[in-house]
């Protein structure tokens, strides 16, 4: 099949690409490749003259109505991810994860109508949970305005199901990682950052009392997901949950990681202002309605999926920094 990436040299998006290269499907992947967010082309490099690279902004209507001509699938996985720079620039935030996904969604229902659309969404659009695990019927109450815009581009994505008979469908994405995440900074994930940390002889540092319990999801475990919600007819016009099982503090996750590097340490720090205000405190999902229609669960437990991670960024880290 036809396969367009939006986002497509980024963590999730380069992991996709590759899965499906690997399926035997024919895959462009558009980026912007802006710095401060996840695009990197090392994503990439073991596959790069199997799939073609579009540089461009998702937010260009141009070029994104160009690269949907015969396409079948849209992963859409463009977008700014930081809750931070979200709430220090908001009117970017805005124009990336609602109204350019509205120019996307317009574009589809005028270029390929038949496709289906995957859109990435978060669990970052519950806010603060009131209960957990947190189902798909717990409140929608953002803390930041990166959750705000997120939980209008997924609306966006279901209106335009409800109203055109567009084929599509939503995933919330909870803390993905493995290779190919942004070790730069925090901007993508806290995990990212801890890695780095951990290869280059820094402590680890934790937020808080590192008492705020996680769920995790390794990145392959999440493009099942994605390919799953595509081929599934039965989901479309709705969201669902991804998640684990497995739930562990902060403060133990720090240990784990450091177990798997010799000398490694990690300190507890007060939490920055900007970010206290923001934190959503404990989450964890019940991702049943994901399991039953979709048929997936995640196969790549915590420990396996962190020691995978750490190898890999062992040997590739200077690409990402």
């Amino acid at each position: 099949m036809n396969m367009l990436i939006t986002g497509g040299l980024g963590f999730i998006g380069s992991n996709l690409a590759r899965r499906l290269v690997n399926e035997g499907n024919q895959v462009t992947l558009l980026d912007s490749l802006i710095p401060e967010y996840g695009g990197n082309l090392a994503n990439i490099a073991d596959i790069q003259g199997q799939v073609r690279v579009n540089i461009s902004d998702v937010r260009d209507p141009f070029a994104t109505r160009e690269l949907l001509k015969g396409v079948d699938v849209v992963f859409n996985l463009a977008g700014q991810t930081s809750h931070a720079d979200s709430m220090t620039d908001p009117f970017t935030d805005l124009d990336i994860n609602a109204k350019s996904q509205l120019a996307l969604l317009e574009a589809v229902r005028k270029v390929c109508p038949e496709a289906v659309v995957v859109f990435a969404s978060t669990r970052q659009i519950y806010g603060r949970p009131q209960y957990l695990p947190v189902d798909e019927q717990h409140a929608i109450r953002p803390v930041d305005v990166n959750g705000v815009n997120k939980v209008a581009g997924e609306q966006f994505h279901l209106l335009y199901h409800d109203v055109y008979g567009i084929r599509t469908t939503a995933l919330r994405l909870t803390n993905t990682y493995g290779p190919g995440m942004r070790v730069r900074d925090a901007r993508q994930t806290f995990l990212g950052i801890w890695i780095r940390n951990l290869l280059q002889g820094h402590p680890i540092l934790v937020f808080g009392d590192g008492k705020q319990l996680r769920d995790f999801n390794y990145v392959d475990d999440v493009v099942d997901a994605l390919i799953r919600a595509a081929a599934t007819p039965t989901c479309y016009g709705r969201a669902y949950n991804l998640g684990s099982p497995e739930v562990v503090d902060l403060a133990t996750l720090a240990q784990s990681l450091c177990g798997l590097e010799p000398e490694a340490t990690w300190q507890l720090v007060p939490f920055p202002p900007e970010r206290k205000v923001i934190d959503i405190g404990d989450y964890y999902s019940n991702h049943s309605c994901a399991t039953e229609l979709l048929g997936w669960q995640p196969t790549i437990g915590l420990e396996e999926g962190l020691r995978r991670t750490v190898a890999y960024y062992r040997q590739y880290l200077p690409a990402y920094l």
